[in-house]
């Protein structure tokens, strides 16, 4: 199952941003090594949010994630959510659906 850690940024992120980011990066590949985290990064450009693709077995995975993540516990995040991603489409989807 795929999970997207979706993060709603702080006004100050960026300004913030450069003294957490070694800790957050170091969280970050520690998941993906374990094969949990897939791809993480910010969005837009300045950025205004960041998504992380989980590939697990439960929710709490990248919930845990958040709740450890240096961003999250020093208010570089303002808010926070999982939410399942039922992909069907591609080499990585988690149920693959094609077409007869």
């Amino acid at each position: 199952m795929h999970f997207l850690l979706i993060y709603d940024i702080a006004t100050d992120y960026l300004a913030r941003r450069g003294e957490f980011r070694m800790a957050h990066l170091a969280l970050a590949w520690q998941a993906a090594e374990r094969g949990e985290l897939l791809l993480g990064g910010a969005i837009g450009d300045p950025a205004d949010g960041a998504m992380l693709l989980f590939r697990c077995d439960s929710a709490e995975i990248p919930a845990a994630f958040a709740k450890a993540d240096p961003y999250v516990l020093n208010g570089l995040v303002a808010r926070w959510q999982v939410k399942p991603w039922n992909t069907v489409v591609g080499d990585g989807a988690a149920t693959p659906v094609k077409p007869a």
